[in-house]
């Protein structure tokens, strides 16, 4: 069904406390080294670096520029780390026959068309805090993790699968040969996100601001339902969009 998110064997880099602090907490021994600003002597830099420490990970002096150049981006905060990916799941297939034997009921989140890093980052992190299972996207016209991604989604990068699809209406015609329910979120829905079923197996489908799903995308959900916008904003950030829909369904599950 879909393809893995990345080699399980190629070196990349974090960036930022948020990131490589969870790494250091989750998985420390696949940090290879960690650089670290050492003009920076304030408090937060002091018990991150104690952190460090106690994982027993290779710590290198570095100033800001090399650490930039390091993370490709200036918002490093004084900390980088080159690390080993972490194997997941390696397809979407594999996740929810994983899943399948443990009775829960599947979440996912899908994402048509969100390029920006920074809404991918933010919608992994909602998506990680809220208990989805994996957060799907199309390969084409869609962000990919690199190291903002990383950074913005303050180590749910690392936890959250994200499974990036040939063909998205494909993707999502299987997954209701699964018996998975595909609810896509339209303004112009006639029923509204609180009228739906969320305790069932579900899969949350949200396109890019302004321009919503593509139209294929739309015509292959189950059902839609709209967001009730009381101001005089006519939509929501796809990131706080993901939120309100994901904690729904988590208030539903109980």
């Amino acid at each position: 069904m879909t393809s893995p998110k990345t080699s399980p064997t190629a070196p990349k880099v974090l960036f930022g406390f948020h990131a490589v602090g969870v790494r250091l907490k989750t998985a420390p021994a696949s940090v290879i080294e960690v650089y670290y600003e050492s003009t920076r002597r304030d408090a937060r830099m002091r018990q991150f670096l104690d952190r460090a420490r106690e994982a027993g990970v290779r710590l290198i002096e570095a100033d800001a520029l090399r650490i930039a150049k390091l993370a490709g981006s200036h918002g490093h905060q004084g900390v980088a780390a080159r690390v080993q990916a972490i194997e997941q799941a390696r397809s979407l297939d594999d996740l929810l026959e994983q899943l399948e034997p443990t009775g829960v009921p599947p979440l996912l989140l899908v994402l048509d068309g969100i390029t920006d890093p920074h809404n991918l980052g933010a919608c992994l992190r909602v998506a990680d805090g809220a208990g989805a299972h994996a957060v799907i996207a199309p390969k084409d016209h869609a962000a990919g993790i690199n190291a903002t991604v990383a950074k913005v989604a303050s180590g749910a990068a690392e936890t959250m699968p994200y499974f990036m699809v040939t063909n998205l209406a494909r993707t999502l015609g299987e997954l209701k040969e699964r018996n998975i329910w595909i609810i896509g979120t339209s303004d112009d829905a006639p029923r509204t996100l609180y009228q739906a079923d969320l305790k069932a197996p579900v899969a949350l489908v949200l396109g890019a601001e302004g321009q919503g799903m593509r139209q294929l995308t739309r015509k292959t959900c189950d059902e839609l339902v709209s967001i009730p916008m009381r101001g005089a904003v006519e939509s929501l950030n796809v990131s706080v969009a993901s939120g309100v829909c994901l904690y729904e369904a988590l208030r539903q599950r109980g």
